[in-house]
C-alpha cells in the first residue's frame, strides 16, 4: 500500500479524526477522569509521529474538521434562544461578569509574560488566549505577535478550563448555573462551553453567551494596552 498516495486524500484525515475522537470518546465515558478531547489530539499527534505522517499530508482532511467548528459554534445560539428570556432577566450580572473577567484576563496575561521575563512579542501573542481561536489569531497577527503560538496558548487555555475550571468553581463555593457558565464562556471559550453543555443546557447557554461577549469586549479592551506595546 502506498501510504503517501493514502493520506493525499482529504478523507483520510477526516476518518483518523472521527475514530480517535470516537474511541476517545467511548474512553471518556468509561473513564470520567479522561477529557475525551485532549486525548484525541494526543492520540493524533501520536499516529502522526510514529506512522511519519506529514502534517500537511493529514491537513488535507483534517482542515475539513476545522471548517465545522463555524457551524458548530453557531449551533450555540439554539440553547441561547431557549432560555432567552432566562438570560435577559439577568443581563446585569451578565455584563459585569463577563467585563470583569475579559478585564482581569488580559491584566493577568500580561503579569505572567513580564513576570517570566518573556519578549514583547510573546506578550502581545498571550494576550489574547482567553478569547475564542478566530479572534484570538486574528488580534494577535494584527498587533505584531506570533498567530501559530497564539492560536496554541488559546487551546491550551481551553483544555485547561475544560478540565478543571468546573471542579475549581465548586471547590471554591461557586454554585449554579448563572454564574458556572459565565465564568467558564469567559476563560475557557468554546472547548469550556462544550464541556459546560454536558451538564446543564442553561449552563451551556450562558457560556455559549460569555464567549461571545469576551470575544468583543477583548478585542476593545485589548486596543490600549496593545498601542503602548507597539508604539
Amino acid at each position: 500500500m502506498d501510504w503517501n498516495e493514502l493520506w493525499s486524500q482529504p478523507l483520510s484525515g477526516v476518518a483518523l479524526t472521527v475514530a480517535l475522537y470516537a474511541a476517545a470518546s467511548v474512553a471518556g465515558r468509561r473513564y470520567r477522569r479522561l477529557h475525551p478531547l485532549l486525548l484525541c489530539s494526543c492520540s493524533l499527534i501520536a499516529v502522526l509521529i510514529v506512522f511519519d505522517i506529514p502534517y500537511e499530508s493529514y491537513n488535507k482532511g483534517g482542515s475539513l474538521i476545522s471548517f465545522l467548528l463555524g457551524p458548530a459554534t453557531v449551533a450555540l445560539a439554539v440553547p441561547l434562544y431557549r432560555h432567552w428570556r432566562t438570560i435577559r432577566s439577568q443581563w446585569r450580572p451578565i455584563v459585569i461578569g463577563v467585563v470583569s473577567g475579559a478585564a482581569f484576563s488580559l491584566a493577568a496575561n500580561a503579569w505572567l509574560a513580564y513576570a517570566f521575563g518573556g519578549s514583547r512579542e510573546l506578550l502581545l501573542t498571550m494576550l489574547p488566549k482567553s478569547t475564542t481561536a478566530p479572534i484570538a489569531i486574528e488580534l494577535v497577527r494584527m498587533y505584531g505577535g506570533i498567530p501559530e503560538l497564539g492560536a496554541v496558548f488559546t487551546v491550551l487555555t481551553g483544555l485547561l478550563g475544560s478540565l478543571v475550571g468546573v471542579s475549581f468553581l465548586r471547590l471554591i463555593g461557586v454554585k449554579g448555573d448563572l454564574p458556572i457558565g459565565i465564568a467558564i464562556g469567559t476563560a475557557a471559550h468554546g472547548i469550556g462551553t462544550a464541556r459546560v453543555l454536558r451538564d446543564s443546557e442553561l449552563q451551556g447557554a450562558y457560556a455559549g453567551l460569555a464567549m461571545g461577549l469576551t470575544g468583543v469586549i477583548m478585542s476593545v479592551l485589548s486596543v490600549p494596552i496593545y498601542y503602548w506595546l507597539i508604539r
